[in-house]
Parts: structure tokens; sequence; C-alpha cells
């Protein structure tokens, strides 16, 4: 078995395991653009999610590299390819709705892996099988096991990429406070109602156009 699969095997194991346990164990900090066609649809999500360091440590473990320590795009394309098809069954971490529906995403690309600083960041975009025009956009992005938990950054958290003119955007981090009263108790959490348990720590998007 090869390190490459090491991202796949520990998000396997975490959302098998996260029942049994109400707090994350692999921490990433994210940056998200919401892009728009030249018509003004919403087409996809572009993500650049950083890894903690202990996980970014482990998930290099077995690379071989021209240059110890120095990782390129071309020595880390194997574990892009595995972040990425493994994070499919588990729907990206992102979902979108337009007026209220929920929107379908298509395979990632243009995906790639960077290394900097001892620190591992996936780069990937995601586009939606349908583009949608509407005035509305919802986008979450959470792991409802709440495996694993997404901070997004202090400076420039989300952009809006193409958007027609007038777009305002609206970004709450689930610091904020304003979905306390939809919050599951840890009792619940406990007792088994974890479906969706991570949705309390859901990073939310909104954005709306004339």
């Amino acid at each position: 078995m090869t390190r490459r699969l090491v991202i796949a095997i520990i998000l396997a194991f975490g959302i098998g395991q996260a029942t049994a346990h109400a707090h994350p164990h692999v921490w990433i900090t994210a940056t998200s653009e919401l892009v728009y066609g030249p018509d003004g649809s919403f087409t996809g999500v572009r993500h650049a999610w950083a890894f903690d360091d202990m996980f970014s440590t482990y998930a290099l473990q077995g690379i071989e590299t021209k240059q110890k320590g120095v990782y390129t795009r071309e020595d880390l394309a194997p574990l892009a390819q595995t972040n990425v098809e493994s994070l499919k069954e588990f729907a990206y971490f992102t979902f979108a709705k337009v007026n209220g529906k929920k929107q379908k995403f298509g395979e990632p690309v243009d995906y790639y892996l960077t290394h900097k600083d001892g620190v591992l960041m996936l780069h990937f975009y995601l586009p939606l099988k349908t583009p949608v025009k509407s005035p509305e956009l919802a986008v979450e992005v959470f792991d409802p096991t709440y495996f694993i938990d997404f901070t997004f950054a202090d400076k420039d958290p989300v952009k809006l990429a193409g958007a027609p003119a007038g777009c305002a955007m609206k970004f709450e981090r689930p610091t904020d406070g304003s979905a306390n009263a939809q919050r599951m108790s840890e009792d619940n959490f406990l007792n088994g109602d974890n479906s969706n348990y991570g949705a309390m720590f859901a990073n939310k998007i909104e954005v709306k156009c004339p």
C-alpha cells in the first residue's frame, strides 16, 4: 500500500469513526471563489484548501522527490488525484442552492497540490453540472460529520469571479453565532442524531444580484 492513498484512507476512516467523536481530526484553512460565466450564470467554485501541518507531514511520507524536502506539482500529482477522487464520496464538502433548490456539481478539474513551508494546499475547480442564472445563490462549505474542520482565511476568504455588476456577497463563519438556534446539542449527537452534525460549523456564502 502506498502513502499516496493516505488522504483517501484517512478520510474514509474518519467518516466512519465520526459517530464516536464530536471534534475534528483534520484542519483546513480555505479560500474560495464563486465563478460566473460571461452571461452572468454561476458556473462553479474554485477552492484552495491548506491542510494542517501534522496532516501535511503524514500525507507526504513515501513520496519520492528529486530534491529532498522540495515537492513539485509533478511529484504531488498522484496524491492530488487521490484527493479529488476520494472527495467525490463526500460531495466535495461543498453544497449550493439556488432559490432553495440543491445544485449538482460535476467532477473537479484543474486540480493540483502545492507545498510551501511544510503545508500542503489542494487547489481545484468544482463546476456545476449545469450553470444557473439567478439573482440569489447560497453556498456552504463544511464536513457533515465534523471529522474535518474548515476555517476560512482571515484575509479575502471568499471572492466573486466574473460576477455581474451590482452583485453583493455576504460571508458568515460558524463562529458568528447566528445559527445557534438551529444547532443540535451534544446530547443529540451522542444519541446518534449526527447525520448532519457538521452543519452547525458550516461556512455560509450568500450572493444577491440585481
